[in-house]
């Protein structure tokens, strides 16, 4: 049993196959932290927990008046109330009816039972069978107000994975308001840390930034009503000195997908608390007797061996239990996108030139953009009317959609379901269903209001009318856009000491329309979207198997923003497209063979229109698709290792198969300088004994004379001797010049 309890200690343990975590119940029945590391013996682990107060200090009245030494201030605990004496930030607060905030939580029971918890309307991991899964639930009450909270836990033992989530609910005799509701509080009492966490911005999103923790509060989070671009709803927290194959490092991440704040806060003891959930600000949650709240999923791991072992844990851990349904274990086709084609400028018979193009070099799947229903020229009407505009289109979209699968391409459609324009059909019919404060205009974001999905007849009205296009067009894939912002604040259908219960609501109305979809639709492909990349989260990647990574389709932009990226999520769940250049964000010229390579690191597609590129471009696009076919198990289901990151000349990733018998190592360089040396790369994760051909994949005839028989196959070397003593990557003739050297076990 992966969890165990120790009555003569009062100890909970919970370990994985390489982990261990551990609550101590102590004699005042707080639930303290007391472990959370590499894999260790079942014994008492809080011994290095020592208690200290201070002159400033409180104590509870159940210490005694003797001991000054007991302070809730100074312990790491698995879940802290505010006004219970602890002045760091709290994960929990709570306002009963006379507007007081206190919650003073402790031990009332556990249960530890085989599988996995459920979340109701929540997504959360799942666990296909239970074996190697466990669940914890801890009950902790304050005993004065009757507020319990319910942490629980779920132990994926292989996946060295745990979950958590919190349950509160109100045992009292009146309604309580929550204000702040935490999802993972996680101590540590000693300990030198650094934070890393993913800022970014449209076009720009999960650059890596990682700085020193010092007294006082670091924070991050988003308040837009989705998790952001801003700031990612994930971090690492570090042991200083930490890389990537050394050094101990924590990773989290939130199953959600709305508001969210991050919290890491240094004591003037130097303890660190860690703490995740629902951004509070616009956040009110009130439970009258008897009623419960339940608070998302949260995700941790541990490595003691870097971040490239944390990196492995979460890839897997996402690919096998948060990704899941049809598209989970299957290659994703290869789709042609028409938007950065055409954008708004099409008719029917233009898309189906375009779908054959795309067919004819290989694609599998023709998705339509923006632009194919109601009254959309541009993105200042439309939005809303759901019903295809078969005078632009010329045809119907029945007709449209036979036409494509009639050349063996599947067809997709966009849709930006949250979101109504102001000249639309549905806002002249319903403008109570756009989220707006009465007597006020509301604020336009990319000319787009924004339907209240905190309803459910909007919720009922969209599922309908999105099954009815998606039936009729036979569609396989559907892109999910939301491109603003909330602002405003109010639902017309809930009172008004209900109003901040509203995102949360928008949120889990969200939820149950992909939901109903899927379950419409069992086989459809959904791509997640969010002006690019600021819905990148593990929420959604419960309903989308893969997510558009961002707006940004330069490749040497998306080096970071992949790298980025890369650090919890896997490769299999990263949106990534072939655009025309110049480049339509930035302008800039790539060659084609390093936009094919940078795409390949994620779900590979093109965005362009195939009628502008010559014979040849075509030609070249058409063995792209087959050696992304041929590596999609070895990039997909493989390890992935950062080799040398964008900050550098040239960035350099490897992806190794499950079995060790390919890899593949993608060179991308940025600006070639005068009299460059070579670069030496010491691979990883190889069969150390076995021996591996190397093979330039395009441009073999640019190699210099020297580097030919090492990257033409023209000798083998051990693996051992590639990871001990390493490759150079051919030099660049040019700038932004990509190399893709695949391994194969001789």
């Amino acid at each position: 049993m992966s969890i165990r309890y120790n009555p003569d200690c009062r100890t909970i343990t919970l370990n994985t196959a390489r982990t261990t975590y551990q609550v101590k119940i102590d004699r005042l029945g707080v639930a303290r932290h007391a472990y959370y590391g590499a894999r260790t013996a079942d014994e008492d682990l809080s011994y290095l927990v020592y208690e200290k107060g201070d002159g400033m200090s409180v104590n509870p009245y159940e210490a005694g008046y003797g001991d000054r030494s007991y302070s809730l201030d100074t312990l790491p605990q698995e879940y802290s109330g505010f006004g219970s004496g602890d002045y760091r930030e709290t994960a929990l607060s709570v306002r009963d009816a006379r507007g007081a905030e206190c919650a003073f939580l402790r031990f009332e029971s556990f249960q530890i039972r085989r599988g996995k918890y459920g979340l109701g309307p929540l997504p959360s991991a799942c666990a296909d069978a239970e074996a190697g899964v466990w669940t914890l639930v801890l009950r902790l009450c304050d005993r004065e107000s009757g507020v319990s909270a319910d942490l629980y836990y779920g132990v994926f033992e292989e996946e060295d994975v745990i979950t958590r989530a919190v349950r509160i609910r109100n045992g009292g005799t009146g309604p309580v308001t929550l204000e702040k509701c935490a999802s993972l509080q996680l101590d540590f009492q000693y300990g030198a840390y650094e934070l890393v966490t993913f800022p970014g911005k449209w076009a720009g999103e999960r650059r890596v930034n990682r700085e020193k923790l010092t007294r006082g509060v670091k924070s991050v989070g988003s308040r837009s009503g989705a998790s952001g671009a801003f700031y990612n709803p994930s971090a690492i927290l570090a042991a200083a000195g930490t890389g990537e194959t050394r050094g101990e490092a924590y990773g989290i991440a939130f199953v959600y997908s709305g508001d969210f704040l991050l919290q890491a806060e240094v004591s003037e003891f130097d303890s660190t608390r860690l703490l995740l959930g629902i951004h509070p600000d616009h956040f009110r949650w009130t439970l009258a007797p008897g009623e419960t709240f339940t608070a998302p999923e949260a995700v941790m791991a541990y490595s003691d061996a870097g971040l490239e072992c944390l990196s492995h844990r979460f890839h897997r851990f996402v690919q096998d239990r948060i990704v899941r349904g049809y598209w989970r274990d299957r290659r994703r086709p290869v789709l042609l996108n028409s938007w950065e084609g055409t954008y708004f400028t099409f008719t029917g018979e233009k898309l189906l030139r375009m779908a054959r193009e795309a067919q004819a070099f290989g694609a599998e799947l023709f998705v339509l953009d923006d632009g194919w229903f109601g009254k959309r020229e541009d993105d200042r009407s439309g939005l809303g009317d759901w019903f295809p505009n078969e005078r632009k289109l010329g045809m119907s979209m029945a007709e449209l959609g036979e036409g494509i699968r009639a050349m063996g391409l599947g067809f997709g459609l966009w849709f930006e379901p949250e979101a109504v324009s102001e000249d639309s059909d549905l806002f002249r019919a319903h403008p109570d269903w756009a989220v707006s404060v009465p007597g006020r205009k509301p604020s336009l974001g990319r000319y787009e209001l924004v339907l209240d999905l905190s309803r459910k007849d909007v919720q009922d009205w969209l599922i309908t009318r999105m099954e009815a296009v998606i039936r009729e067009a036979g569609a396989a894939y559907v892109k999910w856009d939301f491109n603003r912002n909330l602002t405003d604040l109010y639902s017309a259908a809930l009172p008004a000491e209900r109003q901040g219960e509203f995102q949360h609501r928008f949120i889990l109305g969200t939820y149950r329309v992909l939901g109903a979809l899927l379950e419409a639709f069992p086989g459809l492909l959904v791509e997640g979207c969010s002006s690019g990349g600021a819905r990148f989260d593990l929420g959604m990647l419960c309903f989308t198997p893969q997510i558009w990574t961002s707006d940004n389709t330069d490749a040497i932009d998306r080096l970071f923003i992949q790298y980025g990226t890369s650090m919890l999520y896997p490769p299999s769940v990263m949106g990534a497209h072939v655009s025309a250049v110049p480049n339509h964000q930035t302008g800039r010229v790539t060659p084609l063979e390093t936009r094919a390579a940078v795409a390949m690191a994620g779900c590979f597609g093109y965005e362009l229109d195939p009628e502008r590129l010559t014979e040849a471009e075509k030609e070249r696009i058409r063995a792209q698709i087959g050696r992304y076919r041929d590596l999609w198990d070895t990039v997909f289901r493989g390890k992935y290792y950062r080799l040398a990151s964008p900050e550098e000349d040239v960035t350099v990733w490897e992806s190794v198969s499950e079995d060790l018998g390919q890899a593949l190592v993608t060179a991308v360089y940025g600006t070639v300088h005068g009299n460059m040396y070579v670069k030496r790369v010491r691979l990883r994760g190889l069969d150390p004994d076995a021996a591996y051909t190397l093979r330039v994949l395009e441009g073999a005839e640019r190699l210099p004379a020297q580097a030919r028989t090492l990257f033409t196959g023209g000798r083998t070397l051990l693996g051992q001797t590639l990871m001990n003593q390493g490759m150079y990557i051919p030099p660049a003739a040019c700038d932004r010049q990509a190399w893709q050297i695949r391994l194969d076990r001789a």
